[in-house]
Formats: structure tokens, sequence, C-alpha cells
């Protein structure tokens, strides 16, 4: 007798459920296993998860399938990424319709749509202060623009990433309304305390994210007589995940918003999920176990679904979110390369590439199972200084020292700066500052316009189209961030908004300017340039299978301080990737080249030969070329 459709999908379930049962319930055990109640939670758990794929869309589901048959599709080199906030750059989720062919235009395939859930009012710190994991800020739309959105972008190929915020939701959240009426379930939601007795003895350790605006890590309210773990913001309340119930209703929340259309989830402020006496509580082992759990919940009932893991820590720190050791290819798919950012804007300033190539060699394999990194320049946060003193020292130089060099000189402090930053916060105990700019400002277009220095305006554009280059070439997904491709300069109109006014990284968040994107195809101005430039990057990295994420990627080293030099080693041939932080000429030799493993004298970015006189490759100032 034929199966019926229904108990097609019953059987599918299964399969997938018992792919990935060692995934999940061995973690699960580990967290919650002592607990009361532990088989009620994994009875209730697996019936989410069942009833989430029966509610599936069937186009969904067919996507599933997809992915499952080409696991490797989100590693590809015709993957690119674009960032903005939805009202800053189209207004609402239905203005966007009309902004898919600019996208295309560019060679877009994956979008990031920055925080879209419902905010609480006022400030929300930019959206991630969510008071309704189910619905759409209003002011964006609706969920049925949502899923209508979600759908368009699937047609022209085009996947969808949007933050999912585990460390904490906004105190306006119905759990967290509960919790302060005296609902001792939703209190076990969070972190609080009758006494400041243990938040003392916690915050001896912990450090403080925003110590300006947000000082300490607890808040206490009078009106209910608890002190409150709040990380980030008084109005951020932390989630206990140590309650396997808060694990259940997350795990609901991300499979509704996969069944929404979500092809990718940001998981945001990942390190900080699990708290534990006499650390800084960030990074700690049960994060993994529960980010590899989520991760399981998701390849059983929306298996087309990736994840984010938004971890801005040291390179030992951050490569676990990609799954080392027993989480090796089972906890994120991406993760973003924090330490590629700040190693290029360390080489841009010093126009030594010496830190970088150490930094980039020793603490990164070349390889990832099943993940890779999402590449980028800039992004919607301010620029810390993640730079370790052991590293510092080990190429001869004081890290607090060289840490402070780069904030003097991309606040454009520095004499001879060509940058034009802004001070976003300074840790007073540690003297380490963190800055806020346009991509473009931070890399001298500003100030060059300013002083109508035509040929400070073309090292300006070259920088920028060498970032860029370095993105795309490195290995995972590039990033661009609004407004970058457009070399969009710093917005300074923050300051006269009150909502925006204390928070400097609103310098880099500008509205999109489409009169100047309209005329991006003849343009001479840096716009055009730029945008052509990256648009052209994007599109040879397309025609580079080589670049698959998969490809090994090999940090060598030159005998040219100013020259990062990446080997992607494929099994069709090495692509040797050159980038100039400098202003002046480069040379390297042929031979050199040659003995990396590339076989010819072809530049797949420009898709042209590389012509080597006197057997020198020479690079003009900020020249880029991909080797093959």
């Amino acid at each position: 007798m034929a199966k019926t459709p229904l108990r097609a999908q019953d059987e599918i379930f299964a399969l997938r459920l018992a792919r990935s049962a060692p995934d999940l319930w061995p973690m699960l055990e580990a967290l919650y296993g002592a607990q009361a109640g532990y088989a009620a939670f994994e009875a209730s758990l697996t019936e989410a998860l069942r009833k989430s794929w029966a509610a599936r869309p069937a186009g969904l589901k067919l996507l599933d399938l997809k992915r499952d048959l080409e696991p490797d599709w989100f590693l590809r080199s015709d993957m690119a990424g674009y960032v903005f906030y939805i009202d800053r750059f189209a207004g609402t989720l239905r203005g966007l319709l009309d902004k898919l062919d600019y996208l295309q235009d560019l060679g877009i395939t994956y979008v990031h749509f920055m925080p879209c859930l419902k905010p609480r009012p006022g400030d929300s710190d930019g959206g991630y202060s969510v008071m309704d994991y189910a619905a759409i800020n209003p002011a964006y739309g609706t969920m049925a623009d949502f899923e209508f959105v979600a759908t368009e972008l699937r047609k022209r190929g085009i996947s969808l990433c949007i933050d999912l915020v585990l460390n904490h939701t906004a105190k306006e959240h119905d759990w967290a309304v509960q919790a302060a009426k005296g609902d001792a379930v939703h209190q076990d939601y969070y972190l609080m305390y009758d006494s400041p007795d243990l938040p003392n003895q916690y915050s001896r350790t912990l450090v403080e994210v925003f110590p300006d605006n947000a000082p300490g890590n607890f808040t206490y309210y009078p009106d209910f007589s608890k002190w409150v773990w709040t990380t980030f913001n008084e109005h951020q309340w932390d989630l206990n995940w140590a309650n396997p119930q808060v694990f259940l209703e997350i795990t609901k929340i991300m499979l509704h918003l996969a069944n929404k259309g979500v092809d990718v989830l940001r998981l945001d402020a990942v390190a900080f999920m699990w708290k534990r006496m006499g650390t800084r509580c960030q990074s700690e082992p049960e994060v993994h176990m529960l980010l590899q759990a989520l991760r399981a919940c998701c390849r059983i009932a929306a298996p087309a679904v990736i994840h984010l893991a938004e971890a801005i820590v040291a390179p030992a720190e951050m490569l676990p979110y990609l799954g080392r050791g027993r989480h090796d290819g089972r906890e994120g798919n991406l993760a973003y390369h924090n330490s590629l950012m700040v190693q290029f804007w360390g080489a841009l300033a010093t126009r030594d590439t010496g830190l970088m190539t150490y930094v980039l060699a020793s603490h990164f394999p070349d390889r990832l199972t099943n993940a890779s990194y999402a590449t980028y320049i800039r992004c919607h946060d301010d620029i810390g200084w993640a730079i370790t003193d052991e590293d510092a020292w080990a190429k001869g130089m004081n890290g607090a020292a060289h840490r402070n060099y780069l904030s003097d000189f991309y606040e454009g402090d520095f004499p001879g700066s060509f940058s034009e930053g802004t001070l976003f916060q300074e840790n007073p105990a540690t003297g380490d500052k963190r800055i806020s700019g346009s991509f473009a400002s931070l890399a001298g277009l500003e100030k060059a316009t300013e002083a109508g220095d035509e040929g400070a305006v073309d090292l300006a554009v070259q920088r920028i189209l060498m970032g860029h280059a370095l993105i795309a070439g490195f290995g995972g997904i590039p990033l661009i961030y609004m407004g970058d491709e457009l070399a969009t300069l710093n917005d300074y109109s923050y300051r006269t908004d009150p909502d925006h006014a204390h928070d400097s990284r609103w310098i880099h968040r500008p509205v999109m300017d489409w009169g100047v994107a309209a005329s991006r195809a003849t343009d001479d101005a840096p716009s055009g340039r730029v945008f052509r430039g990256v648009r052209d990057i994007l599109e040879r990295r397309r025609a580079t299978s080589a670049l698959h994420a998969a490809t090994p990627t090999r940090v060598v080293g030159t005998d040219q301080p100013g020259v990062f030099a990446v080997a992607r080693v494929a099994p069709t041939g090495t692509v040797l990737c050159l980038y100039n932080f400098t202003e002046n000429w480069a040379h390297l030799g042929e031979a050199w080249t040659r003995a990396q493993g590339v076989s010819g004298m072809h530049d797949a970015l420009s898709d042209a030969p590389v012509a080597t006189p006197g057997g020198i490759i020479a690079l003009p100032p900020y020249g880029r070329v991909w080797l093959t």
C-alpha cells in the first residue's frame, strides 16, 4: 500500500530526529539531566520539534531537502552578503521589494535585516532589546509582510538572515512583565536575586560592556525588590539558560521564525549565555553545549536554516563557536571574523602586515568542518581593538601602546592620520578605547574630500576597494555593510536625535542615499567608482570557484612588510591573493609567487594577465591581485 503524504512526513521527521539525536540529547542531559522533571522537558521538546516540522510550509520543506543534498550551499563563491537596517535602507519591508534589483546589480545573494523583531519603545539598543519575538517592528510592517518579502527573496536566490537575541529580552517582554508582577515561574526565566550579595560576588570578575551608558551588570528594582542581571543595559534582562524551560521557549521561537522563511539566524550575544561565579561569564563550556543543541533542533525541524554566532572575542575564544573538539561540525555554521577586520585596520594604519600575518597564520586553522567565517571590514557596531598583549609582544610591540595608537589614528588625532572617526567608549580601568565611523571616513575619504585633495581621494578609494577584495578572497561569506559600496561618509545628524545622541555608533548608520545610488553606473565620483569596483570584485569572486570556503586558506609571509598574502589551495590550483597595504608601490619576485604554488601569471580579480618585467610583480598603492 502506498504511503500517505502524512505518513511520509512523519517518517522524514523520525529520520531527521534520529540523525541529530546524538548531537542533541547528550548536550541537554549534561545541562539539565539532574533537574527534576527532565523527562517531561525532553518529551515537551520532542513534541515542539514535531509540531514545528508539521507546520513547516511545503516550499520550505523542499528547500530543506535541497540543502540536505547540497550542504555546502553557503560555502560557495557565489555567496555575498549585504547588511542593512530596513528603515534606513528602504523604509518598510514592502519598500524592500523596489530595491531588490539594486541588490542583484551589486551581486548580493544574502541579506541581513538588522534587528527587525518588535523592540521596546524608545532606546532599544538599536533593536536588540526585543519585547516580542513573534512580531515584526510595526515601523517596518507585519509578519505577513515579512513572509511575503522572504518569499520574494527566495525566488531571486537571496538568502535571508535575521537576529535572534539569545542572552536577554527587553524588560517589557511578557515573560519579564510577569516576573516583575511576582510570578515565580517567569522569575526563574531570568537571573534575579533577593539581596545584593551574589551580584556583588559575581561583579568582582565581570567586565562592563557599556561602562559609559550602562555601568555595572545588575539593576535593582524597588517595585519588586529584586536585583536583576542586566549585562548590556538596564532594559535588557539576562535570561537564565540554566532553566530548561528557557531552552524550550527559545527553540519554539527559533523554529517559528524559521517557518516564516528565515535562512540564517544570527544568534546575538551568545558568549554571555551561561554564568559561572569567579569568571567573566563569557564563553563558558555550557554555551557551546547550548549552541550545539539549538543547532541540532534546527537540523531536525528546519534543516535549511544555518546559524551565525555573534561572538566578538579573541581567536582562541571565537573558534569554538564554529565547532572545535567534541563540537566539531556540530555547532555554528558561521561566525564573524573579527580578527580579520581588526588586523585590516591595524595594518592600514601602520603600513605593516607583520602582526596581521602572525595573528591570522598562528591562531586560525586553514579550514573548518561544515562552517566558515562571515568576513567584513565594517558593521553596525564600533571597532574594539582586539589585539592581545601576547600577540603584540610576539611582534616586538607593546599591546596597550599599539591599541592606543590605533584609537588615536582612527579618531583622527594622530599626526598624519588620514582617518576621521569618533570615540565610542573608553574603559578607564584598562585605557582601551573603541572607535565609530563609516568605512569611507575611516579610510580617508572624508578628510581628503574636505581638503579637495584628488590624490588623497584616489588613495582612499583604493583602500576601500582593497578591503572589499580582501574579504571577498579570504574565505567565507563577505558581508558588505549598507552604504560602504557607495563610499558613504559619516552621518553626524545622530547628535540631534535624542534616542541616538548618546551612542556614536549611529554615525555609521546613515539613511541610504538613493539619489547617489541612482547614478552609480556612470558617476565618476568616489561613490560610483567604489560601487562599480565592489560589483566587479563580487563578479570575479563568483567566477573563481577556488574561493569556495572549504578551500584551505593559508596565510603566508612575504619579504615586503606592507604586503599581505593568502594562498587559497584548491585542487584545481592555488590562488595567491596579494594585498598592498601602503600608499607606495610594492614589488615581489615572480619566483617567490611560483614557490607558493601559482602555476601561471593571471589575475583572477581583473581577469587579465600579470606582467612580470625582470621577474618582478609590481603592486600599485593599495593594489590587489588574485594570482592563478
